[in-house]
């Protein structure tokens, strides 16, 4: 039976999707498969180019997550002595020498159009942590935090076909806020975590991965710690800008 767009309230998905935000911190309650397969199977329903579908997805929960946290907090460790506090050249040239294996470069700076926001959200996210300007180790641990995919019980890594970019990663990115709404509606929080993608090998180490896909980001789902002032966290939602017309 086909579903009438008139059975849903528009008031009802605004509300949805006003209530997803970025969740940095978990409780350590488990998603059940069920649930996990329901969120699934409403990712399918994203648009697609062609239908082709060019991604792919890694879901590790259990044990798999415990291994995989383990890996990425260690390898985040390495970069340490390299990333602190020095000039972003000498990190960029270090960093392409020695230490990731991701697809798609990571640690890069942001374009001047964009680095206002950047910054604005970092204050948020740093100051909710306690964490000043220059403590830098309250910066790593913030980071590490990161890494760690917020101490989620399910981490998850999304995969494009290279030869379909950008309409692969363009695919990717439809599915994935398909699959947060979904699990919002179920009560299961997320965050998409890009800093994932900087390391390949742990993901390698646990799936096997088809030729020509290529790791674009990290997720996490679980049930968010409600006491957690990081939680508490509104980045601003400004309107979509639009052109303007010739």
């Amino acid at each position: 039976m086909t579903t009438d767009a008139s059975d849903f309230s528009a008031l009802d998905f605004s509300a949805l999707a006003a209530s997803r935000r970025s969740t940095r911190a978990y409780t350590d309650q488990q998603v059940p498969q069920d649930i996990l397969d329901a969120i699934l199977k409403d990712a399918t329903t994203a648009p697609s180019w062609s239908n082709t579908r060019a991604f792919r997805v890694a879901l590790a929960t259990g044990e798999r997550t415990d291994r995989l946290r383990e890996e990425y907090v260690r390898r985040f460790n390495q970069t340490l002595d390299i990333q602190h506090h020095k000039r972003f050249a000498t990190i960029k040239t270090a960093l392409k020498r020695e230490l990731p294996d991701g697809d798609f470069p990571v640690w890069k700076p942001y374009p001047k159009e964009l680095r206002a926001s950047q910054v604005e959200v970092a204050k948020l996210v740093y100051g909710a942590y306690g964490v000043e300007r220059r403590d830098y180790e309250g910066r790593d641990n913030a980071n590490r935090r990161n890494v760690s995919a917020f101490n989620a019980p399910v981490m998850g890594f999304v995969f494009v076909h290279e030869k379909m970019l950008p309409w692969s990663a363009m695919d990717a990115g439809l599915m994935l806020q398909t699959l947060f709404l979904s699990a919002k509606a179920r009560g299961v929080d997320s965050c998409a975590i890009g800093v994932l993608s900087a390391w390949r090998g742990p993901v390698e180490q646990e799936f096997e991965i088809p030729q020509h896909y290529k790791l674009i980001t990290g997720f996490c789902l679980g049930y968010a710690d409600t006491e957690a002032p990081i939680n508490q966290v509104n980045a601003p939602r400004p309107p979509i800008q639009l052109l303007e017309g010739k």
